[in-house]
């Protein structure tokens, strides 16, 4: 039988991260496992080649912090069902998919729970998948979940 003790869910805080939380945490519900809620706030140093006037980059990066825990606290906020299961939440800095695959090692994850947001085509291109590079490069198995509504249209 498949254990699941510890389930790692990313999320950017959008409808489909809202989506993928319902599924976790009915699955920690099921499995009686632990859940972790995770973020991946921006790494400022990647945008080093831009000018931003007046804005310095420790204040860019305390605002990006401070933005990401009111974000983390109204999410939470809005799952009361998380009250019926043990969870934790942490923020990580840098590249998303690196720091979630890095966390679910660390963490010992036996299941990531992620949102895809279903791009394709040209817009896949140009803004990548995190969810996609998860899949492929994770330490355990996958759920993607792709937007509630979603329709698939053949290219």
């Amino acid at each position: 039988m498949v254990s699941i003790k510890k389930i790692l869910v990313p999320t950017d805080f959008s409808e489909t991260s809202k989506y993928a939380i319902q599924y976790a945490i009915e699955f920690t519900k099921s499995f009686g496992a632990e859940l972790e809620i995770v973020h991946v706030i921006f790494d400022e140093s990647q945008i080093v080649a831009f000018y931003l006037p007046q804005v310095t980059f420790q204040n860019l990066d305390k605002e990006l912090e401070e933005s990401a825990e009111k974000q983390m606290k109204d999410f939470i906020e809005s799952f009361p069902e998380l009250s019926s299961v043990k969870y934790s939440v942490k923020m990580l800095k840098g590249t998303a998919f690196v720091e979630i695959i890095n966390e679910a090692k660390e963490y010992n994850a036996d299941l990531i729970i992620i949102g895809t947001h279903g791009r394709t085509g040209l817009e896949h291109v140009l803004f990548g998948s995190t969810a996609e590079k998860v899949v492929r490069k994770a330490p355990c198995p996958v759920f993607t979940v792709k937007p509630k509504n979603f329709k698939f249209v053949m290219p």
